[in-house]
């Protein structure tokens, strides 16, 4: 082979041994006294390539035959738990993350930082591929900072409260709660821009991905968060002393008029932050720059009060409901009709379950359903249980170790026959 030759050879080597998708930012500054939260945009990813796994080390050697750098198996600190990855794709071939360092992983670094090592650390995320080609392995440079100006803006820990020593509180109709304030930990120095929101009774409840800040999720994404009712909104400077008392909405106008359970929401919307922000450019995945200040990588609370009557002694009623909605109270369901039940629920239970009778008390069937899914369309079977006549169900709300908190009244219906000869069978 002729020096010509063994040149070429090294450069398609080293070129290979490169790896392809890139991220930004490639490093960043982390709050060396506790958890650091910072969003990362990945681009330039094949189709057939997906995340698998991120682990932290202290030290990284090369990843062959594989490509980029992989964590050193001498100096690897932990991975990154599931309820804690909010990779999602994003854009043109490209991935958004959060990465969220939890604080045993600085104490690692601390440590040995304390020892006389090198305080910098190591994110790494590997990428597999369904088509059979290497791996490849993309590595982030954590520095060690205090959690001041130097690192992102970012939200790691929220706790919302009323003035009360009660987490779920009820109130009479057209009285208002007790003032109420969110208490939050954070990193980094800027503006914390967003809203106070309330969701009403029988709304659809946010999901967790309506629940995280705006922050926390690709650029497309994040005009698709479901918005209820604003009650407020605020702008406020977060100077770099890692906590603020955020207060709440004028209680005022929390709404008080109608009987059931209302959410309050913080909302937290992006922000300009010059250490957080992504270039899509940069890495291949689009165009302009992604806002990412206020990020978490968690969903925020909801904070829950019960607006209900009160009883003539001045002691509150049971908050505790469960209403049945449907079907109604004997109405009339045609044989082979597939029964549609729904129900609202005051009870901030893990879990229901749905028990569907005879006439004479038999079961039929008794499903579990998990909050806070209040619906449950009965399967086929059901029809083929339950003969032409009167049935009933009732929803009981459950705690996690399946004990009873609350049961709703029991409903009935007729099965098998029509609206126009229900009103004559009795």
């Amino acid at each position: 082979m002729t020096k010509r030759a063994v040149a070429i050879l090294v450069f398609v080597q080293a070129f290979s041994a490169v790896a392809q998708i890139r991220v930004d930012p490639a490093t960043v500054n982390v709050n060396a006294q506790g958890a650091s939260t910072v969003f990362l945009s990945y681009g330039s990813l094949r189709p057939d390539q997906y995340s698998v796994e991120a682990l932290w080390c202290g030290g990284i050697v090369p990843a062959n035959p594989d490509i980029g750098s992989k964590c050193d198996p001498a100096s690897t600190w932990g991975r990154l738990p599931l309820r804690n990855d909010l990779t999602r794709p994003s854009g043109s071939a490209g991935f958004t993350d959060i990465m969220t360092i939890p604080q045993n992983v600085i104490r690692r670094a601390y440590e040995r930082a304390a020892r006389g090592a090198v305080s910098s650390f190591y994110y790494v995320r590997r990428f597999s591929s369904i088509a059979g080609k290497p791996d490849e392995y993309i590595a982030i440079l954590c520095r060690m900072a205090g959690r001041g100006a130097t690192v992102p803006l970012a939200l790691t820990g929220v706790k919302l409260r009323f003035a009360t020593d009660k987490e779920v509180l009820s109130t009479p109709v057209g009285q208002p709660p007790p003032p109420l304030h969110a208490e939050l930990t954070y990193t980094g120095t800027g503006r914390l821009i967003g809203r106070w929101e309330v969701v009403m009774p029988g709304e659809e409840p946010p999901s967790p991905q309506d629940l995280v800040p705006e922050a926390s999720l690709p650029i497309e994404q994040r005009v698709a968060q479901r918005r209820y009712t604003q009650l407020e909104r605020f702008n406020i400077f977060l100077s770099p002393l890692g906590t603020y008392r955020l207060e709440g909405p004028d209680v005022s106008k929390l709404p008080t008029a109608i009987e059931g359970l209302y959410q309050v929401l913080l909302r937290v919307e992006a922000s300009d932050d010059s250490e957080g922000n992504t270039d899509l450019a940069v890495v291949g995945a689009g165009s302009g720059i992604v806002s990412s200040g206020g990020v978490a990588g968690f969903p925020l609370p909801a904070l829950r009060y019960y607006v209900g009557s009160i009883r003539a002694d001045g002691g509150r009623a049971d908050v505790n409901r469960v209403t049945l909605v449907r079907p109604i109270l004997e109405s009339a369901v045609a044989a082979g009709e597939r029964i549609e039940f729904e129900w609202r629920s005051t009870v901030l239970a893990p879990f229901y379950r749905l028990d569907l009778n005879d006439a004479s008390g038999a079961a039929i069937i008794s499903a579990i359903i998990e909050a806070p899914i209040t619906k449950y369309r009965a399967p086929p079977l059901v029809g083929e249980r339950a003969a032409a006549g009167k049935l009933t169900w009732s929803v009981v709300a459950l705690n996690a170790d399946g004990t009873e908190i609350t049961r709703s009244p029991v409903g009935t219906f007729r099965y098998g026959v029509s609206d126009e000869t229900s009103a004559t069978i009795r």
